[in-house]
């Protein structure tokens, strides 16, 4: 695959800033018409999905079989999993405690009885939280790779993993087939990455011309804070796990921007996550630290998303003029960092993890999401950004702490004094 990022390298990345500068401008000279070109980024994403639970698969499934040992391959994971849940857990947070001082909601005074909940065009998770848990185990083997949720695969892959692990050289050709199917798949999706700068130019189209290019009133407000809020997280927060690492935040940012342009442009991760893996190992990471805790992080390490839940949640909570509690609000913190987990990482997995939260704790109307409905695509890039650039730095983190990561190398690499 390294081949494949070094001739789409500067020509994917300029032709996506071609299609963004397109889509922008043909959205505000043409905006009926630029608001009718979604189905352009919709049908790329769904081709890109289409091949993420293979990928998905195969990547943690040798992680683990090429692991050094079955207890390597659990540390890492232990490992990816705290980190997971610390970083996550302090990004709601962050979200929390900006709804709370600067209350975006405040002055809205919203009925809900004037929203049409039918307005919302996603479908909140209803099932009890045991049955929630529950249904990480598929009814079948086959079943998560038709519907797409990642997290039974990570299941699926983690268990078949251990058994390749365990089955030493008898399942060496089992892994090099899976190998393989990998491989194939990196090189189906570099196909597909070419269709990119149609699809950032069909999202931007529409964005403008539905939404224009500015926002009046409380809404915008909602929206400046998230962005400052993401900002904040990435540049403080992640800022900061990098300075542990050793490597500058910048210089990380600067090595994947190709990727960056390609996730702001289609408001997705997903697109990326094979040239994510390929250009971390590249830069020295772990092959088996990159395969298990990269896809992981898709499920488990959604930043962004998890800064927008907690602040849209409470935005709603305040333009309903909803009083909650401490113990409410600590409730449905709760609920929303167990949603966060399977929240998909494409446009609108946040506002679908959000209402099966809403559902779940019964403490604010789903149809209150009717709110925020207007302006969740024009978060959804900062949402899609944050976690992807959360999940590469994860890698790097895990690297360093598993002393796999060689520091000097690193910084030559990425041309650091």
């Amino acid at each position: 695959m390294t081949s494949l990022l070094q001739t789409q390298g500067k020509g994917l990345y300029l032709s996506v800033l071609f299609g963004m500068a397109s889509g922008i401008t043909f959205g505000i000279f043409w905006p009926e018409a630029g608001s009718t070109v979604k189905w352009m980024s919709d049908l790329f994403l769904r081709s890109i999905r289409m091949l993420i639970t293979p990928i998905v698969f195969v990547s943690v499934s040798t992680g683990i079989a090429k692991a050094e040992s079955g207890k390597r391959a659990g540390r890492i994971g232990i490992k990816a999993l705290i980190y997971f849940e610390i970083v996550s857990t302090l990004a709601m947070a962050l979200g929390w405690a900006v709804a709370k001082w600067l209350q975006p909601g405040k002055g809205i005074h919203a009925d809900i009885n004037s929203l049409d909940p039918s307005l919302l065009s996603v479908k909140p998770d209803s099932r009890g939280l045991g049955e929630q848990f529950k249904g990480i185990v598929p009814e079948s083997l086959l079943e998560p790779f038709v519907t797409g949720e990642i997290l039974p695969v990570l299941l699926i892959a983690g268990l078949f993993g251990v058994a390749l692990l365990q089955a030493g050289p008898q399942g060496a050709s089992i892994v090099r087939a899976f190998e393989l199917i990998g491989w194939l798949c990196f090189r189906v999706l570099a196909l597909l990455l070419r269709a990119a700068p149609f699809a950032v130019f069909g999202a931007m189209a529409h964005t403008v011309g539905r939404f224009g290019l500015a926002l009046l009133g409380k809404l915008m407000v909602l929206v400046l804070t998230f962005y400052l809020s993401s900002l904040a997280f990435i540049a403080i927060g992640l800022g900061g796990i990098c300075q542990w690492v050793g490597v500058p935040l910048s210089a990380i940012l600067r090595y994947i921007r190709e990727e960056l342009f390609i996730v702001f442009g289609t408001s997705s991760s997903e697109p990326v996550l094979p040239r994510l893996m390929d250009k971390l190992v590249a830069l020295g990471c772990p092959q088996d630290v990159v395969r298990l805790v990269l896809p992981t992080g898709y499920s488990f390490n959604l930043d962004g998303t998890s800064i927008y839940m907690t602040l849209a949640a409470l935005f709603v909570a305040q333009a309903l003029d909803i009083k909650l509690s401490f113990s409410e609000e600590f409730w449905l913190f709760f609920a929303i960092m167990l949603t966060s987990k399977g929240a998909a990482a494409v446009t609108g997995g946040g506002l679908v993890a959000l209402a099966s939260a809403l559902e779940l704790t019964k403490l604010l109307p789903v149809g209150g999401l009717v709110l925020v409905l207007g302006v969740d695509r024009l978060m959804s890039e900062a949402r899609a950004l944050t976690n992807a650039i959360g999940n590469t730095v994860a890698v790097l983190a895990i690297s360093r702490w598993e002393g796999g990561l060689d520091v000097k190398q690193v910084r030559q690499m990425l041309r650091v004094k």
